[in-house]
């Protein structure tokens, strides 16, 4: 097999494995073993003896070390899901070979405008891989498996490249907070990880949000509407009250850099009974606590209107900002850095508003940094990537793999 990292991302796009947040299986949608399947396939013809899909979806494989002396065995991590904000049925990938410069149509509706697609200049000269504006592309994160996929035939096919042990894994149900739900760490056997799953060529980043789900649930007091004078409490128009009062200047529009926010995902409910779910961020606890504590207040104030009415507010830990532990093990990000910098790029480290697999990794115990994997304008049907920075990425990846049996 001598297929380029374009040749597998645009063979693993077509597969729909869109996660579903309502779903209680692991993974939550059986369609994202299709994928894990094909990996499965391409890692053993590669090479990889022990590559396997386990039960709940992830796959693992091992690079064994090609050297005498002992090297800390790292993983690359990827996730196969894509999210559930915007349909990945029918996915038809379209190139947009040596790019000039300018806006780029996918459809009468859906235009990538450089106005707002500030990456677009950097890519004068590039092939430019988009959606047809109908599906999102699914680059977060199949660009990141096709080139940890495609460092590993490098490194397989290459034995002149000096690496220790490198493990894969590949995960499902990131986009829903539950990727590695299920990962067996002893199996893995990695003491450091990175996940590929950011997005401009050459960022290194090793912070993430703090982040808190909260479902509050309002018990109203239902009536026939003919006779509710002074006695109907609407848990509808409650829920509503309470929306409308969030801060404006603490919302993902409004903010930017280490803002936080606290963001409204789903409302449902009926006059006797409404329940609002939100999210909250913040690269501290500390924020966390304020913004909860605010959330709370605001209700406490709401509720006071309808005295016959009640409430619960229940806070669920999803995330914490794994900087606190990867400020232990600076090799890690240091490492990436150099590897980047090998790789051609200006690195630029920074902090994600958001999440990886590596947030939680973190916490469990394996210490985990995200790099880039080249995607753009995620979860929209204006997602892109170039052809050259998923090019960049396997070549990160390689380089890597070479620091790390350097410095050991």
């Amino acid at each position: 097999m001598t297929d380029t990292v374009t040749d597998r991302f645009l063979r693993y796009v077509v597969i729909d494995t869109q996660s579903d947040p309502k779903s209680s299986t692991q993974p939550s949608t059986d369609k994202q073993k299709n994928l894990g399947r094909i990996l499965v396939e391409e890692l053993l013809a590669i090479g990889l003896a022990d590559a396997h899909l386990d039960e709940h979806g992830y796959v693992y494989a091992t690079i064994p070390s090609n050297v005498d002396k002992p090297v800390p065995v790292i993983c690359f991590c990827s996730h196969m899901d894509t999210a559930p904000d915007f349909t990945g049925t029918n996915v038809k990938p379209q190139v947009v070979k040596n790019y000039r410069g300018g806006d780029i149509q996918l459809s009468p509706q859906q235009i990538i405008r450089v106005s707002d697609h500030t990456a677009l200049p950097d890519q004068i000269g590039n092939d430019i891989i988009t959606t047809d504006g109908t599906t999102l592309l699914g680059a977060d994160d199949k660009a990141g498996i096709a080139e940890i996929v495609t460092a590993a035939q490098l490194l397989v096919d290459n034995p002149d490249i000096r690496h220790g042990t490198i493990k894969l894994l590949f995960t499902t149900d990131e986009e829903i907070g539950r990727g590695v739900d299920k990962v067996d760490l002893e199996k893995l056997g990695a003491k450091f990880a990175y996940t590929v799953d950011g997005e401009t060529a050459g960022h290194i980043e090793d912070e993430t949000f703090s982040a808190d789900g909260i479902e509050i649930v309002i018990s109203g007091v239902a009536i026939h509407p003919g006779f509710a004078k002074g006695k109907m409490e609407n848990a509808i128009k409650i829920a509503g009250a309470i929306i409308s009062r969030l801060p404006k200047d603490a919302a993902p529009e409004t903010t930017a850099g280490r803002e936080g926010f606290v963001h409204p995902t789903g409302v449902t409910g009926s006059m006797e009974k409404a329940v609002l779910s939100l999210i909250v961020r913040d690269f501290n606890d500390d924020g966390l606590a304020v913004k909860e504590a605010m959330l709370e207040n605001i209700i406490k104030d709401v509720m006071a209107d309808y005295p016959g009415s009640s409430y619960t507010f229940e806070v669920k830990e999803q995330y914490r900002n794994m900087k606190a532990i990867l400020d232990r093990h600076p090799e890690i990000v240091e490492y990436a850095i150099e590897a980047i910098r090998r790789a051609g790029m200006a690195p630029v480290r920074g902090s994600i508003r958001g999440g990886t697999d590596g947030s939680r990794l973190s916490f469990m115990g394996l210490p985990c940094a995200n790099i880039f994997a080249g995607g753009h304008a995620f979860h929209s049907p204006l997602e892109w990537v170039s052809r050259q920075d998923m090019e960049r990425g396997v070549k990160t990846l390689v380089e890597l793999a070479k620091i790390w049996e350097e410095r050991a």
